[in-house]
């Protein structure tokens, strides 16, 4: 008769933040204070382009870092990723590199009527609907961004929103993994909960930075409505949004440094 011997783990954890960092040959004191996180490579671009003498700290599959200053000040960006998964790799690393403060810069879907593609909405807490932060935080975990950040850059941000006839929205955010599955039962059951905009990335990225209790915020450009239909993904009011948030990303930066 044949026996099968089953193996078992004995370490703490396979991979973790420090390990991912000394993957790509990254130290705290190469980054910078703060670190600016769009989503996709484009939008990091953009906002790479605005920095003062920017220097490339890795490129690791699809993810670029970039470390340089704004009005003298040592920033990072990295693009940190579309949904939950990828977002945690990001956030790990910046959270693990010992930045001061974390600025997400993204896209969503809305789940007011009155929001209009090109419009903000600033995150004050959030729905957790990913894959992630289970492995984080249990149900009873509330998810929100630093508050004393978080008042300042919706002041910067409804400044600067007005200036293009465009508004500041604020709530809570649903993140979820399926977006193909975003059906009237789930959508309805959020909006329920307090959710006002639907992302892939605010609720890992935020839960993660608690964990390690940096502070950190999240401010969304409105891509698409779910309520209404409409699609904006190529609206003009969207494309002046993304530029915007790289705006207020900066202008949030230097009122944290006092200049």
């Amino acid at each position: 008769m044949s026996t099968t011997t089953v193996d078992r783990m004995t370490r703490d954890v396979h991979l973790c933040g420090k390990d991912l960092m000394g993957m790509v040959q990254l130290r705290p004191k190469d980054v910078g204070s703060y670190a600016i996180v769009p989503g996709p490579k484009e939008r990091l671009d953009s906002l790479v382009k605005k920095m003062e003498n920017p220097v490339k700290n890795f490129t690791f599959m699809e993810y670029n870092m970039f470390t340089g200053n704004i009005n003298g000040i040592r920033v990072t960006a990295i693009n940190g990723g579309r949904f939950a998964a990828d977002t945690a790799i990001t956030t790990e690393i910046l959270c693990n590199a010992e930045v001061k403060a974390l600025i997400r810069i993204g896209s969503c879907g809305a789940l007011r009527k009155d929001m209009k593609i090109g419009d903000f909405i600033l995150t004050t807490g959030c729905v957790r609907g990913d894959g992630v932060t289970p492995y984080y935080v249990d149900d009873k975990f509330i998810t929100a961004p630093d508050a004393a950040m978080t008042q300042k850059l919706g002041v910067i941000a409804k400044n600067l929103a007005a200036t293009a006839g465009l508004t500041v929205h604020e709530g809570k955010v649903w993140s979820t993994d399926a977006i193909l599955k975003e059906t009237k039962e789930v959508v309805n059951k959020v909006i329920d909960q307090g959710a006002v905009g639907v992302d892939m990335v605010s609720a890992p990225f935020l839960t993660i930075a608690q964990t390690y209790k940096i502070p950190a915020v999240s401010i969304l450009a409105i891509s698409d409505n779910l309520i209404t239909g409409q699609m904006g993904f190529i609206n003009p009011d969207y494309y002046m949004a993304e530029g915007m948030l790289i705006q207020m990303a900066m202008e949030l930066v230097k009122q944290l440094e006092g200049k």
